[in-house]
């Protein structure tokens, strides 16, 4: 098992690389994922035997949203009493990290002198 894990992180750090590398605008992650399906399309064997890792972290992939799904469950009453400023809160926050990200963007667009491009 640890060595079907070392795998499927080497394709996903082999993504990165070529992703940086080649300052391709695909994520890292979806190359490594793609190199790892034409190997897995090669050699079948190699896809059986990593199966049950895939299976194992496919099956306990739920556990990354339980501590959202406790604390929504937790606060029902909250959610009931607060509703709309929740909501607005919410959707505000969204908006306002957006624009900071866009203006992030920009800002480091013209400093490296990308935007002149």
């Amino acid at each position: 098992m640890i060595l079907n894990v070392t795998i499927l992180l080497l394709f996903q750090l082999a993504g990165e690389v070529m992703a940086r590398g080649l300052g391709l605008s695909v994520p890292g992650p979806v190359l490594g994922l793609a190199g790892l399906f034409a190997l897995l399309l090669a050699r079948p064997s190699l896809a059986t035997r990593m199966s049950k890792t895939a299976n194992g972290l496919l099956a306990h992939l739920s556990l990354l949203f339980v501590p959202a799904g406790v604390g929504v469950v937790g606060h029902l009453g909250t959610f009931g009493s607060d509703g709309p400023a929740l909501l607005a809160a919410l959707v505000g926050s969204t908006v306002l990290a957006i624009l900071a990200a866009v203006a992030a963007f920009l800002a480091v667009a013209r400093l490296t002198g990308a935007a002149d491009e």
